[in-house]
C-alpha cells in the first residue's frame, strides 16, 4: 500500500448558510482531506495535527474507522481545539468569518510518525508556511509528490517570504483563482500559473469552485468542470475535499505523470461535489462506493464526446 501523509487542522466549525446553521461540528482541513482520501482503499493515510482535550473520542473514532492513522494527532491536555465560525452570503461563493480561535494550533509543532517519514505522497493542508516546511524537512526519503494547499492570509507581507520558501520545495500547489492572482500579481490565470510555476512547483492547480478546476504543467493545460448540482448546502471544506481526492488518487496509483494528474483532478472534483450537499463533514461520512462510482460516470458523460476537426 502506498502511504499518504496529511498535515493540516483538525477543528471545530460553526457554520451558517441560507439553509440553516450549526453549533460546533467536526471540521478542519486535515479532516476533510483524510475523509476524502479514505475513498481509495489501497492508500495508507495518516494525519498530523493537534487538538485539545475537549475533542470528542467519537470524532477520533470516525477517522480510525475509515483507516486514517491518527498516531500523529497530538492531544494537548487541558487545551482547547482550534475553532472557526463563518456565515455564507446568499450566493454561497463568499462568506464572513465571525470568529477564529487558534487555541492549541497557536503553538503547534508537528511531529511526523516514524513509519510515515517515507510517505509516497505528502499533502500539506492550509497552515502556517513554516509548519508546512518543518514537515517536509522531517521526511527521511524524498516523496514522489508533495502537494501544498494555502490561502490568501499567508500571502500577506509578514508571511510571504516563508511561503515562497515552502513553494520552492513542492511539486504541486492547489489554490483558488483569487489566491492565484494575489500570489502572482497577474490577472490572467494562464499568466498567473506561469509565474507561480517559476517559484518552484511543477504543477499548478487553480480551483474555481462551481466553475471547475485548471491544471497547468509547462506548456500543457487541462480543465475539468464542476458537476452541476441542484443545491449547494454548505461549501465548507469543498476545497480540502478536492485536495484529498486529488492526493488520494495519486497515492493510490503511484503515477505522478501529467495525464494521471488529469484523472486526479476529476476524482477530486467528484468527491468535492458530495461535500457541499450537507453541513460540514456529514455527507462525506455517509458516502458509499456506489455513489462515488455513479457520479464518476456522470462526470464522464459531462466531459467526453467526439467531434470532427475542421
Amino acid at each position: 500500500m502506498n502511504k499518504l501523509l496529511i498535515v493540516g487542522t483538525v477543528a471545530f466549525d460553526a457554520i451558517e448558510t441560507p439553509f440553516g446553521k450549526t453549533d460546533k461540528i467536526l471540521g478542519g482541513a486535515a479532516t476533510y482531506i483524510g475523509l476524502s482520501a479514505a475513498n481509495f482503499s489501497n492508500v495508507d493515510s495518516a494525519i498530523v495535527s493537534v487538538v485539545g482535550e475537549d475533542f470528542p473520542q467519537e470524532y477520533l473514532d470516525l477517522l480510525t474507522k475509515r483507516n486514517v492513522d491518527i498516531s500523529g494527532l497530538e492531544i494537548v491536555k487541558g487545551g482547547k481545539t482550534f475553532f472557526w465560525s463563518g456565515k455564507y452570503h446568499n450566493d454561497m461563493n463568499s462568506r464572513d468569518t465571525l470568529d477564529t480561535q487558534l487555541n492549541v494550533l497557536e503553538t503547534f509543532n508537528p511531529v511526523v510518525p516514524e513509519n510515515y517519514k517515507d510517505a509516497d505522497v505528502v499533502m500539506l493542508g492550509n497552515l502556517h508556511p513554516l509548519v508546512q516546511l518543518s514537515v517536509i524537512e522531517q521526511m527521511t526519503e524524498k516523496p514522489k509528490l508533495v502537494v501544498l494547499d494555502t490561502m490568501n492570509f499567508w500571502m500577506e507581507a509578514p508571511f510571504m517570504d516563508d511561503l515562497k520558501k515552502v513553494i520552492k520545495k513542492i511539486d504541486v500547489i492547489t489554490i483558488n483563482d483569487e489566491e492565484a492572482r494575489l500570489l502572482s500579481g497577474e490577472y490572467s490565470l494562464v499568466k498567473a500559473a506561469r509565474v507561480i510555476a517559476e517559484m518552484g512547483p511543477k504543477y499548478v492547480v487553480i480551483k474555481k469552485g462551481e466553475h471547475g478546476a485548471l491544471l497547468f504543467n509547462e506548456d500543457k493545460a487541462f480543465f475539468a468542470p464542476a458537476l452541476p448540482l441542484e443545491e449547494v448546502f454548505d461549501p465548507t471544506g469543498a476545497g480540502d475535499t478536492f485536495a484529498g481526492g486529488f492526493s488520494g488518487y495519486i497515492a493510490s496509483t503511484g503515477d505522478v505523470s501529467f495525464n494521471n494528474m488529469k484523472n486526479a483532478i476529476v476524482h477530486g472534483s467528484n468527491l468535492a461535489s458530495f461535500c457541499v450537499e450537507k453541513f460540514g463533514t456529514e455527507r462525506m461520512l455517509s458516502l458509499s462506493k456506489d455513489e462515488v462510482s455513479s457520479r464518476l460516470a456522470q462526470f464522464r458523460e459531462l466531459t467526453q464526446f467526439d467531434f470532427e476537426l475542421a
